[in-house]
């Protein structure tokens, strides 16, 4: 049901909405498409018509193996992009009819991204890039947040050297690219059929995926990168990677102990969902070629559980993306 909303803030009905919902933790049998009311848009806040909507693997993750700060029934998504439907007061930034792009956090009340309406912060929606498809948009902003949020965390100079894990996936590329952008010199590990791939990110260096990433990397680089990026999830197995008194950077949080004056420093993507400047920095990021959107298939909202294996198989290069 559209909005009658005539373009004055604050005057939106409420309006019938389509989500994917998780009635708890466990495999795709927890997964359903409900019904849902959506509200107004209060001071503040957008409500966007949903055209696209990526999928990431932390949208499998709040359900296998679970996450502990979900409310349940849960509504998974990061990302989205449609058109905004509804402002609320004090909204001057966006209007009714723009193309954007959101970040969105799962976690709170109302869920997630996945879905027909969202109602959300306006400091975490930007403009789409310009000649650029929503559904290639719908994969940028929190896999590009979480690379900027990284990249900050290490508070790397130009000519430091920062090895990526995994540099053929799409959070690595994007953070390879913005790195090589600012000068900093990347080393990442690839296929033998993916090496072109990864270099044309912005990797200075690309090695052999192996069992032995670190020892890859000391080969090029033998006194070891300032900082790593596991988005291989190596933990401790990448630690030798780093050189005394640098930086891992892990993107699923840690609990334990480092090494050799190592310093860890999580990248918590939620932190920096309303980075507004961010967001117009991936924005500019996208139009002027630095970071390349890539979609691995477009899947209707009812097919999220094809989209979500898609992903877990592995293998593609990109974001599966539902169109609600």
């Amino acid at each position: 049901m559209p909005s009658t909303n005539n373009g004055t803030p604050g005057d939106a009905p409420a309006v019938a909405a389509r989500a994917v919902s998780y009635s708890g933790i466990g495999g795709p049998e927890v997964i359903a498409i409900t019904n849902r009311t959506v509200r107004p848009p209060a001071a503040g806040e957008v409500r966007l018509r949903v055209q696209a909507a990526a999928v990431n693997p932390t949208d499998i993750a709040w359900r296998d193996p679970g996450r502990p700060d979900g409310h349940w029934p849960l509504t998974p998504g990061m990302d989205a992009a449609g058109i905004v439907e509804a402002v609320g007061p004090g909204v001057s930034r966006l209007a009714i009819g723009d193309q954007v792009m959101a970040a969105v956090l799962p976690a709170r009340p109302e869920g997630g991204a996945q879905a027909t309406y969202i109602v959300v912060p306006e400091a975490s929606v930007v403009k789409i890039p310009a000649d650029t498809s929503i559904e290639a948009a719908a994969t940028l902003p929190m896999n590009g947040l979480t690379a900027l949020h990284a990249l900050e965390n290490a508070g790397l100079s130009e000519g430091q050297v920062l090895a990526v894990s995994g540099g053929a996936g799409l959070l690595a590329s994007y953070a390879i690219a913005i790195a090589n952008r600012r000068g900093i010199t990347v080393v990442a590990d690839a296929k033998p059929e993916e090496r072109d791939l990864v270099r044309s990110y912005g990797a200075t260096t690309v090695v052999a995926r192996s069992d032995d990433f670190a020892g890859a990397v000391r080969q090029q680089f033998p006194d070891g990168a300032d900082a790593l990026l596991d988005t291989a999830l190596l933990g401790e197995r990448g630690f030798a990677a780093i050189r005394d008194g640098g930086v891992y950077l892990p993107v699923r949080g840690w609990a334990k102990d480092s090494e050799r004056g190592i310093q860890v420093k999580p990248v918590w993507v939620s932190k920096v969902l309303d980075r507004t400047d961010w967001l117009d920095a991936l924005r500019t990021f996208a139009e002027d070629g630095t970071i390349r959107l890539r979609v691995a298939g477009e899947f209707p909202l009812d097919e999220v559980a094809a989209a979500q294996q898609a992903l877990a198989a592995g293998g593609i290069r990109g974001r599966p993306v539902l169109i609600p």
